[in-house]
């Protein structure tokens, strides 16, 4: 399909810098096939969903890989995201230009990485010094990694280290936040089990491939960011035989969507999965895991607009995103949700 019949007009005022306070004060938009759109807010969500229905939440937890170094006099900026093992991580590299294979990039605290490889898509692998695990150098030298819609207009804060994690947070490796999750308080879940809505989690590795912006003008000729996931087999288990009993799963966040989707067989049965998936889903999609979504506002030609409006039609998510922009809604990681039951 062609890729700018993904598009649409954002005004700038639309993308929201700060998470609403506190996170289930958000707003919420449900959207279904043929009803009305209705604005709600997050913490209305036990009134919106069924007894029997799970929400199924991504663990991951968001690492500081935003780092800020030099090789030499130049300045190199790095945004880790994707491991390859204990001492190799993939990253996108700002002025790349100056960089070359087998350069030092000297960051703060004393944290030192070579540059390893230059791959096809413009990343680097950088390998790094010592023996103490990269999480732990992170800690000491690195920023969130805030959306670049974010961190074109505000610097990284104190306040961002908590604000872009879940309270599901636990497996480290991801350099975005699920943000769907991030409306989710300890509150809203109690209210959410006195109704009868069950939950689970997953782990997908969000990775800044996710802000790549689609340059092909075909969605055929888009080659998708490949993220690290899993689902137990206790869970996939819970999960099969919720549905087997007419219950419905519902997707917190793209990412549990798309891992959910990977771990699916034609039989719509949910299996255990452990790996890479780089999963594109585009009207025409025939889902076999899920039965709804809550998920924030995306941006305009971007792989997550695409697989939204293969769940509910591409129509569809154009009037709602048109609805949720004159009413008022706010955008993107810190922004507002969506309910979509189709």
């Amino acid at each position: 399909m062609r890729v700018d019949l993904f598009d649409f007009d954002l005004p700038p005022e639309r993308i929201a810098l700060r998470p609403a306070r506190p996170r289930d004060a958000a707003r919420l938009l449900r959207v279904s096939r043929d009803e009305p759109f209705t604005g709600h807010i997050v913490r209305d969500l036990p009134t919106l969903l069924n007894p029997g229905d799970i929400l199924v939440f991504n663990d991951t937890r968001v690492i500081p890989a935003q780092l800020e170094g030099r090789r030499g006099q130049a300045r190199i900026g790095a945004t880790l995201h994707k491991r390859i093992d204990l001492r190799r991580w993939l990253a996108f590299i700002r002025n790349a230009k100056r960089l070359h294979q087998g350069d030092t990039i000297e960051f703060s605290a004393g944290v030192a990485a070579m540059a390893e490889e230059r791959h096809a898509d413009g990343s680097w692998t950088l390998r790094f010094a010592g023996d103490e695990p990269v999480e732990v150098l992170l800690e000491r030298a690195g920023t969130m990694p805030l959306p670049p819609y974010i961190a074109a207009k505000r610097g990284t804060d104190a306040a961002d280290r908590s604000d872009y994690q879940t309270m599901f947070a636990k497996a480290q490796g991801a350099v975005a936040a699920p943000t769907a999750a991030l409306h989710f308080t300890p509150e809203l879940m109690a209210a959410l089990a006195g109704a009868g809505v069950a939950h689970e989690t997953l782990t997908l590795h969000v990775g800044a491939g996710t802000f790549l912006p689609v340059k092909a003008d075909d969605t055929a000729d888009h080659a998708m960011h490949a993220e690290w996931g899993r689902i137990d087999a206790a869970t996939a288990a819970r999960l099969n035989a919720a549905r087997a009993a007419g219950n419905r799963v519902i997707a917190v966040g793209t990412t549990s969507l798309r891992l959910l989707e990977s771990a699916t067989g034609e039989d719509r049965v949910i299996r255990p999965f452990e790996g890479d998936t780089a999963i594109f889903i585009t009207p025409g999609y025939t889902f076999r895991a899920i039965d709804g979504l809550m998920t924030n506002f995306h941006l305009p030609r971007s792989t997550l607009f695409m697989l939204v409006s293969a769940l509910m039609g591409r129509e569809r998510m154009q009037a709602a995103y048109a609805h949720a922009i004159s009413e008022g809604y706010r955008f993107y990681s810190y922004g507002d949700a969506g309910l979509l039951l189709p």
